[in-house]
């Protein structure tokens, strides 16, 4: 049966990870009048992905406060630890069976916005590619859409990469949205904190 890219397209926003390198839970520091977070799961929402499935893991039930009052949906991982891919593989069995697609963010990229996502859904709809990749200054990096029909290749591969190797596989048919290098900037160490700060505000 043909895919309906006019139907409803989920969010999986991949959060449980424990911020070794910076040595402190990134995703509860404030930015913005807000946290790394709440922002990232409110972009979600004001891009109008449906659900919102947000991967939990580190500190599990201080993340869920901070998401309280917002229409997510959490999920937790409790293998977090193994990997990101374990996130990832949990995000996309959460996916309703009625989702067209689904939008892979990362919870610690705080310049992606709402505009951002709704123009990967856009180009969705608008075409007949699987996958529509984020590009920042020609490095390819969330957020992600894949459509439901490679959903079950995201759950192929262990480890760390097997939304990379999936990205590959299918690379040659996949569209593309073209992004200021800028707005890939994530958080990782403390020099990236007081970056984002600097141009988002926070303390």
């Amino acid at each position: 049966m043909p895919l309906d890219r006019g139907g409803t397209v989920a969010g999986v926003v991949l959060a449980a990870g424990s911020s070794s390198r910076l040595g402190r839970n990134k995703l509860l520091l404030p930015i913005g009048g807000t946290t790394v977070l709440r922002r990232s799961a409110t972009v979600a929402i004001e891009a109008g992905l449906d659900p919102v499935l947000v991967v939990l893991g580190h500190e599990i039930e201080l993340a869920l406060a901070e998401l309280r009052g917002l229409s997510c949906t959490p999920v937790p991982n409790p293998d977090h630890a193994a990997g990101i891919n374990t996130s990832l593989r949990a995000g996309i069995r959460a996916v309703p069976g009625q989702a067209a697609a689904a939008v892979v963010m990362l919870a610690d990229m705080p310049f992606v916005t709402a505009a951002m996502v709704g123009a990967l859904l856009e180009r969705f709809r608008e075409g007949a590619a699987p996958l529509v990749l984020s590009s920042y200054g020609g490095i390819t990096a969330p957020p992600t859409l894949y459509a439901r029909s490679i959903f079950p290749e995201l759950g192929d591969f262990q480890g760390e990469c097997g939304g990379k190797r999936v990205i590959k596989r299918h690379r040659a048919e996949a569209a593309e949205v073209v992004w200021p290098a800028a707005a890939l900037a994530d958080i990782d160490l403390p020099g990236d904190v007081d970056r984002v700060r600097g141009l988002l505000g926070g303390t």
